[in-house]
């Protein structure tokens, strides 16, 4: 398992400090450790922590809501802290892409799984946020072909495979992607 650098944020000081040993046991850094939300959200932009676990229940700002300030900053895999298991805290947490959601007490055994899961978790998660941003400039793409296609076919009087030909030709012999040219083109025709 790969050596973590952890931001914790827990109001009670004796939860913290077991939690910190724990980490440190499991063979991760303790960067950091907040009594609150708003600490929390400071320490996060300064230490850019790989992990972070937190209390739900935290006086002053919560967990969650320091968490979606945070996240909205920065991704990073995110493990939930709580006494209580309320369905809608759940929910919340959930809907923010918290990883994992322990029960307190923690113990050792229960923190390393959910450490690695929420790793996992999330790198899966930004592998699957890359291929749908790269689905989308691929659809994109395809959609602005297919626009400059159009013009060339009624400026040029040519069919769309001699289109799609005068396309790949222009754009070969300009050493730049289809989807360049036809942004180009679509620019160039919106002028007149």
């Amino acid at each position: 398992m790969d050596k973590f650098r952890v931001l914790i944020a827990e109001d009670e000081a004796l939860v913290a400090m077991g939690l910190a040993a724990m980490v440190e046991n499991l063979g991760h850094e303790v960067v950091g450790k907040a009594r609150n939300g708003k600490e929390a959200i400071t320490l996060a932009g300064r230490i850019l922590p790989d992990l972070i676990i937190t209390d739900i229940k935290m006086p002053g700002m919560d967990g969650l809501t320091a968490l979606e300030t945070i996240l909205a900053k920065r991704g990073v895999p995110v493990i939930v802290l709580t006494a209580y298991s309320d369905t809608k805290l759940i929910q919340e947490a959930d809907e923010l892409g918290v990883a994992a959601y322990l029960a307190k007490p923690v113990s050792e055994t229960a923190l390393k799984p959910a450490i690695a899961l929420a790793v996992s978790r999330y790198q899966q998660l930004q592998l699957l946020k890359e291929e749908v941003g790269s689905l989308k400039d691929a659809l994109e793409d395809r959609k602005m072909v297919e626009r400059a296609k159009g013009i060339i076919m009624e400026k040029q009087k040519l069919s769309e495979g001699e289109a799609f030909r005068f396309l790949q030709k222009h754009s070969s012999k300009r050493n730049m992607k289809m989807a360049e040219l036809s942004r180009m083109i679509i620019n160039a025709s919106e002028l007149f």
